[in-house]
């Protein structure tokens, strides 16, 4: 089970910042209020990251489907690169889309999350490539690295996911792309299956984080009987 207070504080981090973008009018649309923010300067940040080696040299990207990264997962397809992106929830046995370049002249549309679920393809962990670069959205992260994403927990379960199957490892580099306003001084606080980013990219800096805290997998005792029937992916991992 999880500590009720570390919730406690998880959420109070995520109001902090909410309010914080609001007062700076950095949301878009305005009202981040319960989601991953789409933010003033997104493209900006996309940009920063593409000029970074560990994005330069990766091949296969995975990033999370949320507003504020679609100009990362248009980027990552120009470029040539194959990309995962995960179905809403993880709520079907293939719990991820594959966005190949080579498959696909309409990038703008197959990048978001209605365009992925009516032209891109849904693959299981076995048939999924290595991942060397993981784009995260974040609703809260300081500089050491340590994320605090809207609660729903899917991210989460996605990187253990991938660490699972072997398909993430410690050279996979993981980056947040968010406003300068979500970047906190102060502590935040983590569990067992928290894992931090490596780098953070602001439309006007780039943070490297150190040292970088991976998860080992699937952390069992957190899961609910819920969410395990509501993930099928999670099955082969904790029976």
């Amino acid at each position: 089970m999880i500590d009720p207070a570390i919730d406690q504080a998880k959420q109070a981090a995520r109001e902090k910042v909410w309010a914080l973008l609001h007062d700076v009018g950095a949301a878009l649309p305005p009202g981040a209020h319960g989601r991953i923010p789409n933010f003033v300067g997104a493209d900006l940040a996309a940009d920063r990251l593409a000029s970074l080696n560990a994005w330069k040299n990766a091949r296969v990207v995975k990033a999370n489907p949320d507003p504020a990264q679609h100009p990362v997962r248009i980027q990552a397809l120009q470029e040539g690169k194959l990309l995962y992106m995960a179905v809403p929830r993880l709520a079907t046995p293939e719990p991820f889309y594959l966005l190949d370049p080579a498959a696909t002249t309409e990038i703008k549309t197959v990048t978001t999350g209605d365009g992925a679920s009516r032209h891109a393809p849904r693959v299981n962990l076995d048939q999924m490539r290595q991942v060397d670069l993981i784009v995260m959205g974040s609703v809260a992260v300081n500089r050491r690295g340590v994320r605090v994403g809207k609660g729903a927990g899917y991210s989460d379960i996605e990187v253990a996911l991938l660490a699972e199957a072997g398909l993430i490892g410690p050279e996979t580099v993981i980056v947040t792309t968010v406003h300068t306003a979500q970047v906190l001084d102060e502590a935040l606080p983590e569990t067992e299956h928290d894992f931090s980013v490596d780098v953070i990219i602001t439309p006007a800096e780039t943070i490297f984080c150190q040292p970088p805290r991976r998860p080992g997998g699937i952390v069992a005792s957190h899961l609910t009987v819920d969410k395990v029937r509501a993930i099928p992916a999670l099955t082969r991992f904790t029976e």
